[in-house]
């Protein structure tokens, strides 16, 4: 025992770069006693208390932001004591939401046309279809009532994620209810639903990219490298939709209301928030980001994520707020398993302060009931007498027995798709055209070359929320080494931005070289991926390299386990970061480390990314010099690839057990929010003239080897770049590899 201690204390002690070879051992006459065969595990947070939920590190730092950027939000709203303060606000608030969302396209023809009526007793269904704006068709379905004396109040319903859209019979009764009630209703598909889905496809007769929700956050993602949120689509689609409905002559202008449950809430708090033209508005179980929703379960979907919206101090309850004080229900559940009952109380109280101040706190009132995510028999009798009230409808408020109609009867279209009836380019449409204008203004920054690098790299550490770390050298924490035939692996974490450390491994030659070259090495599947004997990572040991396999923030031993695979990156959308940020200080951070080694060459310190992982590498190498040479394997060769594309694959996972209805999950972790507005991958590399960099095996937006057409168009200006810089040679450029060694050895020169 004695002697095990013994060598323990020894290897403990033992600085990184100065290695225990097999050769410093002292042979034991009992060498068959003294051979202890043991499993390696690399996990770094192995038997550590602190970091023994590491699946949590990324969001509860992301969280944790975001909660001081709530912090100064209620500090400001507490100090509101005046009617003349919350007008202010108002203001205030209503400008920063256009700048977030809008501009929104300009107000073109609706070309509504009815394609069906269906009679039924007391009233009538018409089915209605309208563009948007050109080429995009909203299908829908307007509930009529009969005997109509004068002109009747009109509600819009926006539909929650439900694939059926408001042929669900939940909507079926609500509808039926509020119909036979005297008003007109009209329920619309949103992007995505019913007969607006944006990803139809023929051979299976649903979406090629999963449900409602996947769908929304497919385009969301797209969107947000340009630099909004897809909010827009959604809400301009319900602003249309008032506009049908105030053009008939059968409806009250000054009589409409909007409701929608769940994400049909959100939409319904967007409406009621910035069109003027809704008297009465009920957002139901709504899903916006707030305090207690990411604290809870964390963001939610593409549309309900304002682009910077919580660093730019929006909540969803100035969405409440910015109606005050027009009367406003609100509907929430006890048991929500995607909401947060004690985020909806605590923005109803902070919302009545601003109806109380403004004189009209009967206007704002809050419903509850006990249930899961669902608008129960109490809500929907909530949601029919305040419509009633409000609007001056007399008689009884009691839900009626419905007649639910199959889905195929209220269907709008002849063929069950707007796409397959009358095409369009749906929203993919719009989206390709502002990621066309966004590449031609930097097509056009791109020609004069010094000064667009300079703009390029500002641009990109602001829109990726990255942090300096400095260049004070991060102190590590050993957790466990294994000797092995010709080098060492040892266990470390170094200290991150926040609070959290980064796990890594460090591999070290046994051999007699006084000072070696390093290489940082990351994998998207993490540290581990190639790190066993024999791997890749032992290949590039073998040749004399240090080795640093790195689990950034994210990644690996770190990668998100607490929340769906979207929650950290739309979390770091909300306060105007990216994980690709965080992650490009982390590896700064292990090169700095890796400059203070001993048996390092401080001045040729290279990097290896393999696939995405490619992403934050180039933002390090960008953001600082100390990264000598670059390695990029099969990473994506752009963003604009992603975003101007109709399809694209980076960030997809296919769900276990998701099947049919939802066989992916997504995630934005690989994104920047607003990148294209200022930069481009491209762009990064060609800021790093005249460093050596290979570009080996790069990949399209479908994760395909990249045509050289596509290569040739994306490397255009970083060729430029380092011609610019007289280093056309260190800009190599490979349709593909055979092994890492040979590229890594001609980034150092050799």
């Amino acid at each position: 025992m004695t002697k095990y201690a013994c060598i323990l204390c020894l290897i403990c002690l033992v600085p990184p770069g100065q290695n225990l070879s097999s050769q410093q051992h002292t042979t034991s006459p009992n060498a068959a006693v003294d051979l202890v065969t043991e499993e390696e595990d690399l996990n770094v947070f192995q038997q550590w208390l602190r970091w023994n939920n590491p699946g949590n590190l990324l969001i509860n730092y992301l969280t944790d932001q975001a909660l001081t950027l709530y912090d100064a939000r209620d500090r400001g709203i507490s100090n509101l004591k005046t009617a003349e303060d919350w007008h202010e606000r108002q203001a205030r608030v209503r400008n920063t939401l256009m700048e977030i969302i809008g501009p929104m396209p300009p107000k073109t023809p609706l070309n509504a046309r009815i394609t069906g009526i269906i009679k039924k007793e007391g009233y009538r269904i018409e089915k209605i279809i309208f563009e948007s704006f050109p080429g995009s068709y909203v299908t829908g379905c307007l509930y009529v009532p009969e005997k109509i004396r004068g002109r009747v109040p009109a509600i819009l319903n926006v539909i929650g994620h439900n694939q059926e859209a408001f042929r669900n019979s939940l909507y079926q009764v609500i509808n039926y209810n509020l119909v036979k009630k005297g008003m007109m209703v009209l329920a619309i598909d949103p992007p995505g639903q019913g007969e607006h889905v944006q990803y139809y496809d023929t051979t299976v007769k649903f979406s090629s990219i999963g449900y409602t929700v996947i769908e929304h956050c497919y385009f969301g993602n797209q969107c947000f490298l340009s630099g909004y949120s897809c909010a827009r689509y959604f809400i301009w689609d319900g602003m249309r939709a008032i506009d049908y409905l105030i053009s008939r002559k059968d409806v009250d202008p000054e009589r409409i209301g909007v409701t929608g449950f769940s994400g049909g809430g959100t939409i319904t708090s967007y409406i009621g928030a910035l069109d003027d033209r809704i008297k009465v508005a009920v957002p139901c179980s709504w899903a916006n980001a707030s305090r207690r929703l990411l604290e809870t379960k964390g963001a939610p979907d593409a549309e309900a994520v304002l682009y910077h919206g919580t660093a730019k101090g929006i909540s969803h309850e100035d969405l409440l707020e910015l109606r005050a004080p027009k009367p406003t229900l609100l509907t929430f559940v006890s048991r929500d398993e995607y909401l947060c009952l004690q985020g909806a109380r605590e923005a109803f109280r902070e919302t009545k302060r601003a109806y109380e101040t403004l004189g009209r706190p009967e206007n704002l009132e809050m419903v509850e009931d006990d249930s899961k995510h669902w608008m129960t028999a109490k809500i929907r009798l909530a949601i029919y007498a305040f419509f009633m009230k409000h609007f001056n409808l007399t008689g009884d408020p009691a839900e009626a027995k419905a007649e639910i109609l199959m889905p195929e009867e209220l269907q709008v279209t002849p063929t069950g798709q707007v796409s397959t009836f009358l095409g369009g380019a749906l929203i993919f449409g719009d989206i390709e055209k502002e990621t066309s204008r966004l590449v031609r203004d930097l097509e056009q920054s791109r020609m004069n070359i010094g000064p667009h690098l300079q703009r390029i790299v500002a641009g990109a550490k602001e829109l990726s929320g990255f942090i300096d770390p400095g260049s004070a050298v991060p102190v590590a924490f050993i957790n466990g080494r294994y000797q092995r035939d010709g080098y060492s692996v040892a266990k470390y974490a170094i200290p991150g931005e926040g609070d959290y450390v980064i796990p890594f491994l460090l591999f070290e030659p046994d051999d007699q070289e006084v000072r070696h070259p390093a290489l940082v090495y990351l994998h998207p599947l993490g540290k581990i991926a190639e790190a066993r004997p024999g791997g890749g990572i032992e290949k590039l040991v073998r040749q004399g390299y240090v080795v640093a396999a790195v689990d950034v923030l994210g990644c690996g031993e770190t990668k998100n386990t607490a929340a769906r695979g979207l929650t950290d990156g739309y979390t770091a959308v909300l306060i105007g970061r990216s994980v690709v940020g965080i992650q490009a200080a982390d590896i700064i951070r292990v090169t700095a480390f890796l400059k203070s080694l001993g048996n390092v060459d401080p001045r040729k310190i290279g990097a290896v990314g393999i696939g995405e992982m490619g992403i934050p590498l180039i933002h390090a190498a960008a953001f600082d010099t100390t990264v000598r040479n670059v390695v990029l394997a099969g990473s994506p060769v752009s963003y604009r690839s992603i975003a101007g594309n109709r399809y694209y694959r980076i960030g997809f996972t296919s769900r276990e057990g998701g099947g049919y209805w939802h066989p992916y999950e997504l995630d934005f972790t690989w994104g920047v929010a607003g990148a294209l507005t200022a930069y481009d991958l491209p762009d990064l590399i060609g800021s790093m003239a005249p460093r050596r960099i290979t570009l080996a095996g790069l990949k399209n937006q479908l994760l395909e080897p990249a045509p050289a057409e596509l290569i040739d168009q994306e490397l255009r200006f970083p060729r430029s770049a380092y011609a610019f810089k007289n280093a056309g040679s260190n800009l190599r450029v490979l349709p593909s590899y055979d092994n890492l060694e040979t590229l890594v050895n001609w980034g150092f020169g050799d």
